[in-house]
This record gives C-alpha cells, sequence and structure tokens, in this order.
C-alpha cells in the first residue's frame, strides 16, 4: 500500500485524502461532511473527503469534534457492516477514529472523530 496524498483546498475548506490516486470508487456520504470512497468488490478505501475541514479540525475544550455517522443509516446492513469494518482497519484509521455515542441502553450512534495526525495537513 502507499503512502496517502494529501490535497487542501484552502477556497472551498476541503481537504482530499486518496489512498489510491485515480481509481474510480463509489461514494458513501458519511454525514454532510465526510465522503468515504471505496472499492465495494476489494472491500477497501480508495480516500476520504472531509469539507469544512478547517472547523472540524479544530480541538474544543473537552478533545477534538466528534460527527455523528448519519449517512449510514440510509445504507443497507450490508453496506453499512461493510463501511464500518472499512473505517475499523488501516489506512482509514490512521485518519478518521470511530466509536459509538449511546444516548440510552436501546440506542447506539456511530460517530468519528479526526486523528490528530490527520490535523497537521492542511
Amino acid at each position: 500500500m502507499t503512502e496517502p496524498t494529501y490535497k487542501y483546498d484552502e477556497s472551498s475548506d476541503t481537504l482530499y485524502i486518496s489512498f489510491a490516486p485515480g481509481e474510480k470508487a463509489t461514494g458513501i456520504e458519511l454525514n454532510p461532511n465526510i465522503l468515504l470512497r471505496i472499492n465495494k468488490i476489494e472491500r477497501r478505501a480508495v480516500g476520504i473527503t472531509i469539507f469544512n475541514y478547517s472547523y472540524l479540525a479544530q480541538k474544543t475544550s473537552a478533545g477534538l469534534r466528534s460527527l455523528p455517522l448519519t449517512g449510514l443509516v440510509e445504507l443497507s446492513s450490508e453496506l453499512q457492516e461493510l463501511v464500518l469494518d472499512i473505517l475499523s482497519r488501516a489506512p482509514v484509521k490512521e485518519i478518521l477514529t470511530t466509536s459509538s455515542y449511546t444516548p440510552s441502553r436501546n440506542e447506539s450512534i456511530p460517530i468519528a472523530s479526526l486523528q490528530p495526525n490527520a490535523l497537521a495537513v492542511a
């Protein structure tokens, strides 16, 4: 696997991270700020696009911002499982940390935070 390439577009405040430059992929909107591009056949990440990057990369008084992965509810259970698997493996896990917010005993909301090492690229 090659090193990811990073491109920051200051005018749109968008960070583009590519794990396989030029490869066609399926885009999965994890939430309005994070687009994961995947190769569904090979079950791997091709890239990540982070919109509003400078805002999302700012630390809060409580630490890194956590973002609910609201786009997962729009996916089939099979695609949800694939996406969660891809998010838990390299190279994505070096960019995004995933966990779960549990507001009640019966509810669990997947969330993600930018890894601190991803914050220094832009």
